[in-house]
């Protein structure tokens, strides 16, 4: 007779938390890497001489791999497995940061090309593996490295000027640094690299119309309002943290406590991030939800605009504004569609378009700085973003769902 071994429960016990940690050692690489760059913007285009639109492309090269890489990256997991693909993008995250941080021009821009490709694969793949490990608890865990990433994310924008200096000749190793959190996160998910897991699907769930089963969203009036909001929201959260160091500079505060309110912004995300997510279950309209927040971001946008010797307080309203729409809008994924398969469909749809669409934020902020060598004007743009988040956060926030409620966009 065959007697289940106690040191065998214990094993898999001890590798499932070691899975568990390394998938919050996972996401705290996404936004990393990416937030410490507002920070010392100012640094780098001094350094290498460039304006503030082409510094703010360092900033939007990631979205635009968001958009473009997401759709190819289950077609990645699948030719090599699932935990293989997550390894080789820490790898190639670690990799490109370093490269970035090179006393090189082209490696300022190679590295962040690479590392944006990292992190969509990462985007994409990391659910994936959360949903077969843990498919009793997809929220907790995703939660918990939701909250991980948006922490590692206000460290890194709080250090990134006490690393740099108050001259800013540190600016490469305050950027470079980051590839130690990469490689740790590899390290500790090194033995999950003996398994090859298969996704369900080898195309992204955006391309995949699954006619039979449920309405594509691409023929969808209320599934191109969500992806609107999703576009909206991330246009003013990235030019927000592109470009709020540099406006406070411009008013007078110096490099080191701008930082901070930037990592203060990130910290608020990460609470706001909570909060809202168990707001979200207890209402089937998430509209005024929607409106609260983007009524944060004018608030804050207007703060900034009038009264920038506030900007601790102004930075608390952004981040709390960020972190409540970012989790309306992946919610409504779910909550406006009537089938997993179709949700998923919805996600790939606003993401891709969404990232692309805000890739370009952070750029024309930057040209009309350029243009008026003021930051009155791209503020008060800006505003009227907020101004269409709120129309298509409280058209996409209604209760309704795709296919049912609504006629399609097109025939």
């Amino acid at each position: 007779m065959t007697v289940s071994s106690p040191p065998l429960t214990s094993e898999r016990r001890t590798r499932g938390g070691l899975l568990l940690v390394g998938i919050l050692l996972i996401g705290a690489n996404l936004r990393a890497a990416i937030t410490p760059v507002g920070p010392v913007l100012g640094f780098i285009q001094h350094d290498h001489g460039i304006s503030a639109a082409l510094a703010s492309v360092l900033i939007s090269i990631p979205l635009v791999a968001f958009a473009l890489v997401s759709p190819i990256a289950p077609i990645i997991a699948r030719r090599f497995g699932m935990e293989r693909a997550l390894g080789g993008s820490l790898a190639l995250l670690a990799l490109a940061i370093v490269i970035r941080s090179l006393p090189w021009s082209a490696g300022l821009w190679i590295g962040t090309v690479l590392l944006g490709i990292a992190i969509a694969i990462i985007n994409v793949v990391l659910p994936s593996l959360i949903k077969r490990d843990f498919p009793d608890r997809v929220g907790s865990v995703t939660g918990w490295y939701s909250a991980v990433q948006g922490t590692a994310a206000a460290i890194a924008s709080g250090l990134a000027v006490p690393i740099a200096g108050s001259d800013g000749s540190g600016w490469r190793l305050a950027l470079g640094i980051w590839a130690g959190l990469a490689l740790i996160a590899l390290a500790v998910f090194w033995p999950q690299l003996r398994s090859r897991t298969l996704p369900n699907h080898d195309r992204a769930a955006a391309l995949d119309p699954h006619p039979e089963r449920y309405r594509s969203p691409w023929k969808s009036a209320l599934a191109w309002q969500v992806t609107a909001y999703m576009g909206l929201q991330s246009t003013v959260f990235y030019s927000i943290i592109t470009w709020l160091p540099s406006i406070e500079r411009s008013a007078g505060i110096d490099p080191t406590t701008a930082g901070f309110h930037q990592s203060e912004l990130q910290l608020v995300g990460v609470l706001a991030t909570i909060t809202a997510a168990a707001l979200v279950q207890r209402t089937r309209s998430q509209s005024l939800l929607a409106l609260g927040a983007a009524l944060f971001s004018a608030a804050g946008i207007i703060g900034v605009l009038f009264n920038p010797s506030l900007a601790v307080l102004w930075a608390a309203l952004l981040g709390a504004a960020g972190g409540a729409s970012i989790v309306i809008v992946l919610s409504m994924f779910g909550l406006r569609t009537s089938h997993h398969g179709q949700a998923a469909a919805l996600s790939g749809m606003a993401q891709s378009i969404g990232y692309l669409f805000a890739a370009f934020g952070p750029i024309v902020i930057g040209l009309i700085h350029d243009a008026t060598g003021n930051w009155q004007v791209p503020l008060l743009v800006l505003l009227g973003v907020v101004v269409a988040q709120a129309i298509f956060g409280m058209l996409s926030g209604r209760n309704r769902v795709v296919g049912l409620h609504e006629p399609a966009a097109s025939a």
